[in-house]
């Protein structure tokens, strides 16, 4: 039996439990034989029969034998030692089996069950009855916070309209919410918490929707429920619908009584609140309770917004000096940015990994932002006091670049500058315009590039081409990504003609800024002059979806379409560019020329009255109109347009003709005589005016006619004796030449045309109409062979679209006809 027992090492002495893991296989076989451990193991509970010594072969009483001598120990049924017996006086502690659920029930015969399964299992919950009061005040408690929260999501995706709906709900839901709590318990069980929210919401539901009385009215239900704790902020916003609906004095009152309810502990909202009470006295025009109120704000927290207001009502007030201290004021706010935490200290890559990733967070937007909008707030308050706080504009831009170059804002002080410089462009003093830019020249490259751009653009515009070209390659030199100095630098280029290498200038601009519309507007021209129109086209339609109502951007989409013959859509353009700009003349006159092309005479008389109602001197429409009403045998409807057109153009005789013609076709034979008289006095050399005068004075028998006969030889002598001096002056001077008599035969058809004239002449002479118009017949062959009848067929010429021709004008004549018919 010794055999079996293990001793422990003596240099486990302090070991207590040294050897109790080792055992002998013997046991598992004793195991396997013990029919009380097999039984234990079958049960489905772990239930065992109770110790006794009946059982045979178990109750075999060992000697233990330990490292501290041989002792005798208890021993349990399967010959184990039993945990806990005292060896040589040393007590063994016991395991922790209570935590377990094990007790000393158990070697008394008590089952061991830890989780109670003995008991069977536990009893049903109650079922809660649904309709029961507690539960259909929850659920609906619950339907009202869902319908709170859908008016706020509502609210926050634009639906304004189904917020407030869902806000209505809410609060007819909580008032019978209200009433089933105060049926079923005590009132104090209400919750207010619930009834706030949903009025609270109600109310700013309203106020977006501008039902402005309703939203006053459910901010009073909350002010005045002395249930409600600090309800009297809400004061503020009721002072803020007044202010919307221009009630001044109300505003002002709900925002003193908001600002007695803050306790002085809430500085923030206190300031807030006395920012709203100046911006109301400044709508209201009280600027000196305005001043005071930014005043006490700049003395307790000084903030841009009140140092710019501040700023604003000294400038309304016309204080020079305190418009400087406000100024300053508005320069010493500190901006509470700290931009040496951006800037990695070390070479250490944790450092600078943390430093990157900080460079572009929200934190950080917010604060460019801030940034931006002090710069926005010192730059405009400059611009707007630099011309009163001096006795010139550029002393006072002067003192404001002092004043910044001595702040935080150091970076402005050249922006100051330029807007000098910009200053002096609009008084039309260039040259102390072009002087600060050139001064700026100088400076680092940002600068440098944006007075270079300044100046190309100067240069560009006094079609000085050289010099804007130079400048704007410095510009481009000192800022490659700057799409201004490119778009400069396209221009220049486009100017002498390069429009290839101007649109690989404008293609630069638009990869370093998308957004550049002046290069995406000049290489659509770019392409439309080297013909490419359907580019030039998708060009303009990109820069129309980005400016939507830009004048210019419709009209160059309708000039496309007219070099593309696309009438129809040129015109719905057109229209379109007349919906922007319904008083632009020359818009209105080509969209009357393109119905004209049309054929829709009707549509084009309306805009060409339209243009001619908004800008009476443009010849073509005066021409058109006049033409249009001579057509429709109006006459003394054209007689006024071309009344107008003789004193637009008052050294064209072929107006004051006109306006003759028009008066004998209208039978007032007198007013006609009377007009070509005045003619024939203001151009005495008119050949046409005089045959005019002889053919009528001969009609109505008037002795005038053989004077005026007399000088229309004499005047178609001398031309005659004139024109054969030039062409045989020409004759002698190019006929060694090729080149130069081809050029001598030109000049002669087009200013000696009188062979040809006279057989044209005599063409129409043969073709006279007949007796029905009595002036129009005669018998002095001497008077009818020295004039071409005005009554006769004319000879068709080319017409453009844009125009009409006179039809059956007095003025057949060849050498005048042209300048008479409108083209």
């Amino acid at each position: 039996m010794m055999q079996n027992v293990h001793l422990d090492p003596e240099t486990d002495e302090d070991d207590l439990y040294s050897g109790y893991n080792d055992y002998s296989p013997i046991y598992i076989e004793e195991l396997e034989n013990d029919a009380a451990f097999q039984q234990a193991v079958r049960t489905s509970h772990g239930r065992r029969p109770p110790i006794t010594a009946k059982i045979p072969s178990t109750a075999v009483t060992r000697p233990i034998a330990t490292g501290y001598g041989s002792k005798t120990s208890l021993a349990s049924s399967i010959g184990r030692p039993v945990i806990g017996a005292i060896q040589d006086g040393v007590t063994r502690p016991m395991t922790a089996v209570r935590a377990a659920g094990f007790t000393k029930a158990g070697l008394r015969g008590s089952a061991f069950d830890p989780l109670g399964q003995s008991r069977g299992p536990a009893p049903p919950l109650e079922v809660k009855k649904k309709d029961s009061p507690e539960e259909k005040i929850k659920q609906l408690e619950k339907e009202v916070n869902e319908l709170v929260e859908e008016s706020c999501i509502a609210n926050s995706c634009g639906d304004l309209k189904l917020a407030l709906e869902k806000a209505k709900d809410a609060g007819r839901k909580e008032r019978v919410l209200v009433r089933q709590r105060e049926q079923a318990t005590t009132p104090e069980n209400i919750n207010l918490d619930l009834s706030y929210s949903v009025l609270f919401n109600l109310a700013g539901q309203y106020s977006v929707n501008e039902m402005y009385a309703e939203a006053l009215n459910t901010y009073q239900v909350i002010v005045k429920n002395k249930m409600f704790s600090n309800a009297g902020i809400l004061k503020v916003n009721m002072g803020n619908i007044y202010l919307k609906q221009i009630n001044y004095s109300k505003a002002i009152k709900f925002y003193r009584m908001a600002l007695d309810q803050v306790p002085s502990v809430n500085k923030q909202m206190r300031i807030k609140i006395m920012q709203n009470i100046g911006v109301t006295f400044i709508q209201a025009g009280q600027y000196s309770d305005a001043i005071n109120s930014y005043e006490h704000i700049m003395s307790m927290a000084p903030n841009l917004k009140a140092g710019y207001n501040l700023t604003i009502c000294y400038f309304a007030v016309g204080d020079r000096e305190k418009m400087k201290k406000a100024f300053q004021k508005l320069i010493a706010v500190p901006l509470e940015i700290d931009e040496d935490k951006y800037i990695s200290p070390s070479d250490d890559p944790h450092t600078n990994l943390v430093t990157e990733s900080i460079k572009n967070d929200h934190l950080r937007q917010m604060e460019c932002e801030r940034k931006a909008m002090a710069e926005k707030y010192i730059m405009t308050s400059a611009k707007l006091i630099a011309p009163v706080i001096e006795t010139s504009f550029a002393a006072g831009y002067d003192w404001c670049v002092e004043v910044v170059k001595a702040s935080q804002y150091v970076e402005l002080a050249d922006d100051l500058e330029m807007k000098k410089a910009v200053t002096y462009l609009k008084q039309r003093d260039y040259n102390q315009g072009v002087k600060i830019f050139k001064m700026l020249e100088k400076k680092d490259s940002r600068v440098k590039s944006t007075a270079a751009t300044n100046l190309s653009a100067l240069y560009y515009m006094g079609k000085d081409f050289a010099h804007a070209s130079s400048y704007a390659d410095i510009a481009v030199n000192s800022d490659r990504y700057n799409p201004a100095a490119l778009t400069n630098k396209g221009n220049t280029v486009f100017a002498n003609g390069d429009y290839e290498k101007a649109a690989e200038f404008y293609k630069e601009a638009l990869r370093n800024d998308s957004s550049c519309t002046e290069a995406l507007y000049n290489i659509g021209l770019t392409y439309e002059k080297l013909n490419r129109l359907d580019e030039a086209l998708d060009c303009f339609l990109k820069l129309h979806a980005i400016l939507r109502n830009s004048a210019e951007v419709l009209y160059q989409i309708a000039n496309i379409y007219e070099l593309k013959e696309n009438l129809s859509q040129a015109i719905e353009r057109l229209r379109q560019v007349v919906s922007v700009v319904p008083t632009d003349p020359q818009v209105l006159a080509k969209l009357g020329e393109l119905y004209d092309r049309e054929g829709d005479k009707s549509q084009a008389f309306q805009y060409y009255c339209e243009s001619y109602r908004y800008f009476p001197c443009n010849i073509e429409v005066v021409e058109w109109l006049g033409a249009y009403y001579i057509d429709t045998q109006f006459w003394e409807k054209a007689i006024q347009y071309f009344e107008r057109a003789s004193l637009i153009q008052p050294t064209q005789v072929k107006w004051q003709l006109i306006v003759a013609s028009c008066f004998r076709r209208s039978g007032n034979y007198q007013k006609a005589l009377d007009t070509y008289k005045d003619t024939h006095r203001k151009f005495p050399e008119s050949v046409e005016c005089l045959r005019f005068l002889v053919r009528l004075c001969t009609n109505l028998g008037l002795k005038d006619a053989q004077e005026y006969a007399r000088k229309l030889k004499r005047l178609e002598k001398m031309k005659e004796i004139r024109e054969q001096h030039i062409k045989s002056g020409r004759d002698g001077s190019g006929g060694s030449r090729g080149k130069r008599e081809g050029s001598a035969s030109s000049d002669s058809d087009q200013n000696c045309s009188a062979s040809s004239k006279g057989e044209r002449l005599s063409a129409k002479l043969r073709t006279l109409p007949g007796t029905n118009e009595p002036y129009e017949s005669s018998s002095n062959n001497e008077i009818d062979a020295s004039y071409v009848d005005p009554l006769g067929p004319q000879i068709e010429r080319p017409k453009t679209a844009a125009k009409k021709r006179i039809e059956e004008d007095d003025f057949a004549d060849e050498e005048l006809g042209d300048d008479l018919l409108p083209e």
